[in-house]
């Protein structure tokens, strides 16, 4: 036996010699007490798709035997996965790491005299960002061995000069859920043929997160908790190179930056990093695949200007952000039109760009230093100039929205005051304790800019994704620019601390009690409510009451809490009314009477009961992953309420009439064939109510659920004669591929309930367009006459987009259908329309077809 163990060490060992020479630059030795990963595995890296947390224990196993490496744990995913990062440096540098941090960190401090001489360059790998693009996971393991096993003196000068930060896994759900799919369908011997179930995923697949996310559209929005996590270490460190992993189709090669140049770079970042540092790198990435005769590609394609992406936030930070494309194996092996990809050559192409880059940023160390202490002076210099010299917002009608955006800007480092005074711009007014403002003359003035400035020229036409993220526009906030003849005064800076503010008490009454609609967070206390048997009304007309010895008017929506409505004693009732306040952190007011000393009193017929929502979603086959998960997301995070969602495969076994709510997001739902139409269609003439976003509600008229028409018109068709290599940009410009409008909501509906303003920021991403509706009141929300307000959009969409439909409602027999034609949850951080989703969900019921606002026979 113990002959045995020795062979088998033996053979190991000479597999893992093996694989050394495979993924790394010939020549290098290695420290043989530091373990491979297929020692430390028991496989050849390749050979399986390794699982988060045997990523984790490898990285716990370098630290724990080697003085160079060190671990830490971030936060945590939804699924309570580790998000971890390993930090590799020398040990001398890791005695004095704190010190390091504090003198790196005084690069963005323009009030800093820093000596970069002797700093080391800051480099942090990220990998596996979409969870079925794997291959660089197992990069991220190889790499921090090499980086770690090294021997030589290029390899001590490599961790004396630099700090490298690894953090393996982006997305740890996501590449569990593909990691599982791609082991448990592997052949042996392995399957290449591209129909091989192991290449082709259920739905949602491994790329989105626990919510059917795209992380790498999060680090702006800071919608998730993986995003903040790492977001928050980012900035712990501010470094100088951040890498950002993927995989794209099986033909293609491999790609590294640049990218397609001045059309897909962000107009805000100084131009030597796309002139001069990227190009500079990209000698590194041409040389090391180079040399394992490796094809590859650049200056083509993706894109650099959403600041949003993993590789362009850091450039936003003085940093150099770097995106690396593979060709995907997507499982262990598949036919190419060439020959097989196998998944450890995608893996050692990863490795080489990540050893390269490391090499690049340590032997341009003192230009990296420069160039990131250069930006955030020049950035501070571009804001004291700036004609605009503040930024202010604030809705005094919703502060929980206002303080939400807020609290963004604090996680970005934007530094954000009180406004100490009250202030008037145009027609908008700002209320001191409600608004806030952002100064111009701030080192993160260009990440402001990208959060308030809004775009309507560019040099391309044709975007990867978004053409648009102006955040205060997602925020639906009243805000404005402030030029020198504006006199402001600025408060105390603001903290996600600070902007934690309990509610008022909760005052007994006898009689009822009233929470005011327009807060984003009465939605949360709504549910809450109705979840503990409380009998809840909502006001169809608004009224004024006397409130603390003085008159206060409530707006449409106000939720009405009659304490004679309830099976809860009055203490009961207040017991739950206190608790919930406290949780959504809403303002409940109490009164003593039903009388109104202006409009409906508290026992009038326009004041109606809200029914508890029963909610189901068709999710699976044919239905658009990201959407659903955002409203799936929506409702967990902002509502905690939840909802059935339910496999489109299983739509026939569904009890339909156990649900008052059945949403359809954008989607294909052919599936459902003619039967599921007519099932559905049968159960809102029934009373239901069905919710459509975008696609949903092509398939619904196309299929004769709804009795509304799609918009057609007969575009001009250009005869002339183009070349053929133009086809491409000449189709990508006359997408919509997601920019911002100013349309015209009707506050008095019942899907406007809340709203005070009559112009609301809707983002569009859609080429449906349909005919408004036959009855004058169904039509909710309607683009104005000139309605662009950011982003790209060719002229003959806009013609299209003028006047024309966004939010509609159709009735069915007794129910109704509620026609988003634009996604009212965008990724997540849309909170300017949630309310309009919110609204669907919890009136959608008490809307009656003789017009919204008369009173019940």
């Amino acid at each position: 036996m113990k002959n045995l163990l020795v062979i088998c060490a033996l053979l190991l060992g000479a597999n893992a010699f093996a694989q050394n020479n495979y993924f790394f630059p010939a020549g290098t030795t290695f420290d043989p007490a530091i373990p491979t990963p297929e020692q430390f595995l028991g496989y050849p890296v390749g050979d399986w798709h390794t699982r988060h947390d045997r990523i984790v224990s490898y990285f716990q196993e370098l630290a724990r035997v080697s003085p160079k490496a060190h671990f830490q744990i971030i936060g945590y995913t939804n699924e309570r996965r580790p998000q971890v990062v390993l930090t590799i440096t020398s040990p001398e540098n890791y005695a004095r790491i704190e010190t390091i941090r504090q003198e790196h960190l005084k690069l963005s401090d323009p009030a800093q005299s820093v000596n970069t001489a002797s700093m080391p360059v800051v480099v942090t790998h990220g990998y596996n960002v979409h969870g079925n693009e794997p291959s660089s996971s197992e990069a991220a393991m190889l790499t921090a061995y090499y980086l770690i096993a090294a021997q030589g003196a290029e390899a001590e000068r490599t961790l004396k000069d630099a700090i490298i930060h690894i953090d393996p896994n982006y997305n740890p759900d996501g590449r569990d859920r593909h990691s599982n799919w791609a082991n448990m369908h592997k052949g042996f011997p392995p399957v290449a043929d591209p129909m091989d179930r192991e290449h082709n995923e259920v739905w949602p697949g491994g790329r989105f997160n626990h919510y059917w996310f795209d992380l790498n559209r999060d680090w702006l929005p800071l919608a998730h908790v993986e995003s903040r996590n790492r977001v928050e270490f980012f900035h712990q460190w501010l470094p100088n190179v951040c890498t950002d992993y993927h995989e794209m189709g099986t033909n293609a090669t491999n790609f590294f930056e640049p990218t397609k140049p001045y059309g897909s770079e962000n107009p805000v970042v100084p131009r030597p990093n796309y002139d001069v540092l990227n190009p500079l790198f990209a000698k590194y990435f041409t040389k090391a695949l180079d040399e394992i005769g490796s094809l590859y590609f650049s200056k083509e394609a993706f894109d650099n200007s959403y600041p949003g992406y993993g590789s362009t936030y850091p450039d936003i930070h003085g940093g150099l952000g770097l995106v690396f494309e593979q060709a995907s194996s997507r499982g262990h092996v598949q036919k190419s039109s060439t020959k097989e990809v196998t998944f450890a050559f995608t893996i050692r192409n990863h490795v080489r760009t990540s050893i390269a880059t490391v090499k690049a940023a340590v032997d341009n160390r003192e230009m990296l230093l420069k160039f990131q202490q250069d930006y955030f002076k020049t950035a501070l210099d571009e804001g004291k100039k700036s004609a605009v010299k503040a930024y202010v917002f604030g809705d005094s009608k919703d502060v929980s929205r206002t303080k939400a955006f807020a609290d963004l800007l604090v996680k970005h480092r934007i530094e954000t005051h009180q406004l100490s005074a009250d202030l008037s711009v145009g027609s908008n007014k700002y209320e001191k304790g409600k608004a806030f403002v952002v100064a111009t003359d701030q080192k993160q003035y260009r990440l402001v800019r990208s959060m308030f400035e809004k775009v309507t020229t560019f040099h391309d036409s044709v975007f990867y994704d978004a053409s648009t993220w102006t955040m205060a526009l997602a925020y639906g906030l009243p805000h404005d620019a402030l030029n020198a003849t504006v006199k402001f005064s600025k408060g105390e800076r603001v903290t996600s601390e600070s902007l934690v503010a309990a509610p008022p008490a909760v005052t007994k009454s006898n009689y009822a009690y009233l929470i005011e609609w327009n807060e984003y967070q009465a939605a949360q206390a709504l549910y809450e409510l109705l979840s503990k048997n409380v009998f809840v009304k909502t006001a169809f007309k608004p009224f004024a009451a006397t409130v603390n010895g003085a008159k206060k008017s409530f707006g449409y929506g106000t939720l009405v809490i009659a304490v004679a409505d309830q099976h809860l004693s009055a203490d009961e009732l207040y017991n739950a009314i206190k608790q919930t306040s406290a949780t959504a952190g809403v303002e409940v007011i109490s009164v003593a009477t039903g009388f109104s000393t202006e409009g409906i009193d508290l026992g009038s017929n326009n004041i109606r009961t809200v029914p508890q929502p029963k909610v189901a979603m068709l999710v699976g086959d044919g239905v658009a992953a990201t959407d659903a998960g955002a409203i799936w997301f929506l409702f967990d995070s902002k509502l905690k309420m939840p909802i059935t969602k339910v496999n489109t495969s299983q739509f026939n076994a569904l009890r339909l009439h156990e649900y008052n709510t059945l949403i359809l997001a954008s989607g294909n739902y052919t599936a459902l064939g003619e039967s599921g139409a007519t099932k559905i269609k049968t159960w809102v003439q029934q009373g239901g109510t069905l919710i459509l976003v975008k696609n949903a509600v092509s398939w619904a008229i196309n299929n004769k659920v709804i009795e509304e028409q799609l918009r057609k018109e007969e575009e001009t068709k250009n005869t002339s004669r183009m070349d053929y290599v133009t086809a491409g940009d000449y189709q990508g410009s006359r997408a919509i591929g997601g920019s911002i409008y100013k349309a015209n909501l009707d506050i008095t509906h019942p899907l406007g309930f809340g709203y005070t303003n009559r112009e609301l920021p809707v983002w569009r991403n859609t080429s449906i367009f349909i005919e408004p509706a036959k009855s004058p009141f169904n039509t909710v929300i309607k683009y104005t006459a000139s309605p662009l307000l950011s982003g790209y959009v060719h002229a003959t969409n806009l013609e299209k987009i003028k006047n024309s439909v966004s939010l509609q409602v159709s009735t069915v027999g007794q129910g109704r259908a509620i026609l988003f034609i634009d996604d009212p949850a965008f990724r997540g951080y849309w909170y300017g329309t949630n309310k309009l989703l919110f609204n669907a969900v919890f009136f959608g019921g008490l809307m009656t077809s003789g017009g919204f606002g008369g009173e019940e026979e």
